[in-house]
């Protein structure tokens, strides 16, 4: 049976009947456990900005290096595998793979494998090493110890340049 709850707002149901509805007048219904609060609710992370090292540049000459990865997706590893390029020379693999979860460069309307293959050599490792940090170990940070006080502290590696510290 669907009714609108007792003390919930207007238009509100309920698919069963509440608790303590059956109780007599002037006794209170027994009390329900309090949702927990979604204040404390952890978002997940899926897209990462990184800048590339050198940067694309497009046929017009422009460069572009601020750009935007997302998590990868089971298809998105399983999907380059049945890709020709692929199966004829496995180091393509991490092109195809690359060209699917970049979802923004510079102000590149597309991204795709064509443009990852046109990258340069350290643009290409540095999205290969950004792609495991972000999806193997399930973020950019890193955990160190200070050199001299030995207190741990996090570094954020995201969008870091080759190089930097």
């Amino acid at each position: 049976m669907r009714r609108t709850a007792p003390g919930a707002g207007k238009g509100a149901l309920t698919d069963s009947p509440q608790p303590g509805a059956g109780a007599e007048p002037g006794q209170q219904p027994p009390a329900a456990a309090a949702p927990a609060p979604a204040a404390h609710a952890q978002q997940l992370r899926t897209e990462f900005a990184f800048e590339l090292p050198r940067g694309y540049v497009d046929e017009s000459g422009t460069v572009h290096r601020d750009g935007v990865m997302r998590l990868a997706t089971a298809r998105d590893e399983l999907v380059p595998l049945r890709d020709m390029r692929v199966q004829e020379n496995p180091a393509y693999l991490s092109v195809v793979l690359l060209g699917r979860v970049i979802t923004r460069l510079g102000t590149l309307p597309l991204v795709h494998d064509g443009v990852v293959e046109n990258m340069f050599a350290s643009d290409l490792a540095f999205l290969q090493d950004f792609y495991r940090q972000v999806n193997a170990e399930g973020h950019t940070r890193a955990g160190v110890t200070c050199p001299h006080c030995e207190q741990p502290f996090e570094v954020e590696l995201g969008g870091s340049r080759l190089g930097e510290s």
